[in-house]
Formats: C-alpha cells, sequence, structure tokens
C-alpha cells in the first residue's frame, strides 16, 4: 500500500510590536525569540540524534507518489479528506488513527501539536506523551534524552521555575500549530510525513522579558505502524518556510495570556 503525498500552502500575517511593554516595537524582541527557538531546536535535535543511531534494519521502499517535478499541486492536495481523523484519545491525545495516507498524516499533525505543548516541561506529563505517541521500544531512550534536555537552567532560559512550573502572575506559552502535512516516503506499515508548523513560544506577563513570538518550522516525523496505530519512531525540525510579516498590531501581554487560556487546541485531520 502506497501512502502518497500531498501539499499545500496557506498565507498568514505575523504580530506587529506596538507600544506595549509587553511587546516593543516591531520586529523587536526577536533575538530573545530566537534563542527560545534555538533550545526547543536543540531538544528536537538530541530526540532526532538518539532514535537515529538506535535505529535498525533497512529502510523501508520509498515512494514519492508522483507529486515532484515542479508541477502545481493538485486541487485535492488541499482539500480535506473529509474522513473522521481518530475514533479515540490516548493520554488525552488523539488515537487511533487510520492505517492509511489520510490516517499517518493526521497523526503527525497530532503528535506535533504535542511535542510542542507546554505539557512537555512537565517531567510527568512528558513521560505520559512520549509513552503514547512513540514506539514501545523507542520511548526510554527519549525520556533518558528529554529528562537531560529539560534542566533547572533550560527552564530558566524560557522564564519557567527550575521544576519546570509557571512563576506566578504569568502564563507560559508553548504551541504548535500545524498548516499543512505532506507524506515523502511510504512502504504498508511506515511512512515519513513533514507537517509545516506555526509555534508560539514565551511567557506572557506585563515584567516578562521573553515575550510570546511567534516562528515557523516544518517537523519530519518518521511512523511506524504498531499496535494497530501510527507510532512515531524518530523526527527532526527545520527552519521555514516562513511568510513575510504583516503590519498586525501586537497584543498586550494581558490580552495574549487570555487568549491562551480561553482557546483550545483541536483535533488535526488531512
Amino acid at each position: 500500500m502506497s501512502l502518497g503525498d500531498d501539499t499545500g500552502q496557506t498565507r498568514t500575517r505575523m504580530p506587529e510590536r506596538d507600544g506595549d511593554p509587553y511587546g516593543g516595537s516591531r520586529r523587536g524582541g526577536r533575538s530573545s525569540s530566537r534563542s527560545l527557538v534555538t533550545v526547543v531546536g536543540v531538544v528536537v535535535i538530541l530526540i532526532a540524534a538518539i532514535a537515529f543511531a538506535n535505529r535498525g534494519g533497512g529502510d523501508s521502499a520509498a515512494d514519492d507518489g508522483g507529486g515532484g517535478g515542479g508541477d502545481a499541486p493538485k486541487a485535492s492536495s488541499t482539500a480535506a479528506s473529509g474522513k473522521k481523523p481518530v475514533d479515540g484519545k490516548a493520554a488525552g491525545i488523539p488515537s487511533g488513527f487510520a492505517h492509511d495516507k489520510q490516517g499517518a498524516e493526521s497523526a503527525a499533525a497530532n503528535y506535533a501539536v504535542a511535542l510542542g505543548s507546554a505539557e512537555m516541561f512537565d517531567k510527568a506529563r512528558r513521560g505520559v506523551i512520549l509513552r503514547a505517541i512513540i514506539v514501545p521500544s523507542r520511548v526510554a531512550d527519549f525520556e533518558t534524552t528529554l529528562d537531560k534536555a529539560y534542566t533547572p537552567e533550560f527552564n530558566q532560559k524560557v522564564g519557567l521555575n527550575d521544576d519546570g512550573s509557571t512563576p506566578k502572575g504569568f502564563t507560559f506559552v508553548s504551541r504548535t500549530s500545524p498548516v499543512g502535512t505532506k507524506v515523502t516516503t511510504s512502504s504498508a506499515d511506515a511512512a515519513t510525513v513533514e507537517v509545516w508548523c506555526s509555534g508560539l513560544l514565551g511567557m506572557a506577563g506585563e515584567s516578562s522579558t521573553n515575550p510570546v513570538t511567534s516562528s515557523w518550522f516544518t517537523i519530519t516525523i518518521q511512523l511506524e505502524w504498531t499496535d494497530n496505530d501510527w507510532k512515531i519512531v524518530t523526527h527532526s525540525q527545520k527552519d521555514g518556510p516562513s511568510p513575510v510579516p504583516g503590519d498586525d498590531r501586537a497584543s498586550s501581554a494581558e490580552e495574549m495570556a487570555k487568549a491562551v487560556e480561553e482557546y483550545g487546541g483541536f483535533t488535526y485531520a488531512r
């Protein structure tokens, strides 16, 4: 069974920093934002490295799905599949994905959200997430690597307390929002899916030195069909594609904190 590939494009506007002590002038505070993104990127690279080092066996047969050659994407590549993404949840994360292209893409998108969530900064919750989305044989390696990465020093860099808790009076924000997915290689029980994402990272609070900023990146996730569901074998991350920033006024710290608390996430489907 070949899972094929799909591509999609979208446009959005990025915030302008304007007047608020939380935001600053337009494009201001990007150095602190980039440092935060870099730190998180290091964690992702460490995860990918340990998983790759322990990977055994040969590569699955690849199938480009006929979408290359620089041709414009077909209309179906940006259309919803119309299928229900999942039948249930495991540890609060969507599970029970279909054993096909749509299921692999839905799994990758939802797993990207889980890996980029604020819950990953809590050791107990992080372990629950990893056991729900990683192939069983890789869980211990992922846990060991992340336990070494999420140190008190790391937590301090993103504005958290040493134990990963949020300081009183602040709202910690770490969210990943998939924009599109694409299967790049596949076989009957394996698939590599690229997930194009927009992310939010930072601390919402009037005196925050790390205000919430946005970024764009692509996560490549290698999936394996295990125990009747798609699970992660490895994943890596790279910057972009990034749209040109728009002219929207940046929200205040209070507005940002309120939005994060009031607006919940989605279950993602292709």
